[in-house]
């Protein structure tokens, strides 16, 4: 058999099996978001579910640990949720960690909530009115 021909073999059968083993992958996008939510969390959780849709991705997981943060910035967050064609999933985590005040209604604006195991989840309010 000629070099050739058994080259052509060989590339054929290295063909078939990655043409085999063509498996589907799916795009998850990942954030951190660990301290207080301001303006720039706003900003990047935006940022960032503009940049999951336009990489099509299945879904937007932030992971969250935060003691709270300013009302504002929590309203534009929860709008980004609700406007997002992406689902946005929120995981509390690592171990340990909270989602205090903002966390809280962030975590349950999700389309998804979980929590890492001894993480908490707290919703403190600190006035009675506007």
């Amino acid at each position: 058999m000629g070099i050739a021909v058994r080259t052509l073999l060989t590339c054929l059968a290295l063909w078939l099996v990655g043409a085999a083993t063509v498996v589907a992958v799916e795009k998850i996008s990942l954030i951190k978001i660990d301290g207080a939510i301001g303006p720039a969390t706003a900003s990047y959780i935006s940022r960032s579910i503009d940049e999951a849709r336009a990489q099509d991705a299945q879904c937007l997981i932030i992971q969250l640990n935060t003691p709270g943060g300013l009302l504002d910035s929590t309203q534009t967050i929860v709008q980004s949720f609700l406007g997002s064609t992406v689902p946005v999933v929120v995981y509390v985590a690592p171990t340990g960690a909270t989602a205090t005040s903002a966390g809280c209604f962030i975590t349950i604006a999700a389309s998804v909530a979980a929590m890492a195991p001894a993480t908490t989840l707290v919703r403190r309010t600190g006035h009675t009115g506007r």
